[in-house]
């Protein structure tokens, strides 16, 4: 029965991971399908690109609690089992990536994939869900991550990255199980599969930079001096 009731966790927890907040906000603010819009992800930066500063961090805000989420309810399902608590977050961050709600057909109807968005924001609230402390030290970091090199696949993956960093170094000291480090190893890998045409552009050197980054005015004013030569 145990098993049933966990597994039904992980599935609450995908469905959760789901939910397109992106696609709900965007649409309602301006009417614009998110999926049309620059990179079609339905994450708080594309939501930001699709309708301003106040959809993209109202975006990222829900998309961080559906990580959160999917750990307080395997936790109140089955409050011993570690490993649940580990994987159902991870759960969250498919959802996101893959979500049920937003398949894409081809012209004969054939489902060719989910839509969705990358999974930086759920993996920060799967890890704030495990360890709630966790919030002050990896969003911080995430924030200035995003403003200084202004990448946003570099953030996105740097957040899973801070959260193995914190969960080993708290784990060091016999604060938290090992268990959670797994999450941030989990956490990883979905991003960086997530990311890989990112990261295809990032060895290139054609990624794009946010403007509103030091990185991004520092390359605004090299730019505009070259042009000014």
């Amino acid at each position: 029965m145990q098993l049933v009731l966990d597994l039904v966790a992980i599935l609450l927890a995908y469905v959760i991971g789901s939910i397109p907040f992106g696609l709900l906000i965007v649409k309602l603010k301006t009417g614009k399908d998110i999926r049309e819009v620059e990179s079609g992800r339905t994450g708080g930066t594309n939501a930001l690109r699709a309708a301003g500063f106040w959809a993209g961090l109202a975006t990222a805000l829900l998309d961080i609690s559906k990580g959160a989420a999917a750990v307080w309810l395997a936790r109140e399902i089955s409050p011993e089992q570690n490993w649940l608590h580990v994987i159902a977050p991870l759960a969250a961050i498919i959802g996101h990536n893959y979500s049920i709600f937003l398949p894409e057909r081809d012209a004969n109807g054939k489902l060719i994939r989910l839509r969705g968005g990358a999974g930086g924001a759920p993996s920060v609230g799967g890890a704030m869900g495990l360890y709630l402390p966790s919030i002050l030290i990896i969003l911080p970091l995430g924030v200035l991550t995003f403003f200084t090199i202004g990448i946003a696949s570099v953030t996105t993956m740097a957040v899973a990255l801070f959260a193995i960093i914190v969960f080993a170094v708290y784990a060091a000291q016999d604060v938290l199980p090992w268990w959670y480090v797994l999450y941030g190893v989990g956490a990883e890998i979905l991003l960086v599969w997530a990311l890989r045409p990112n990261l295809k552009k990032l060895i290139e050197g054609k990624e794009r930079v946010v403007g509103i980054s030091l990185h991004g005015w520092l390359k605004s004013k090299r730019e505009a001096k070259q042009n000014g030569k």
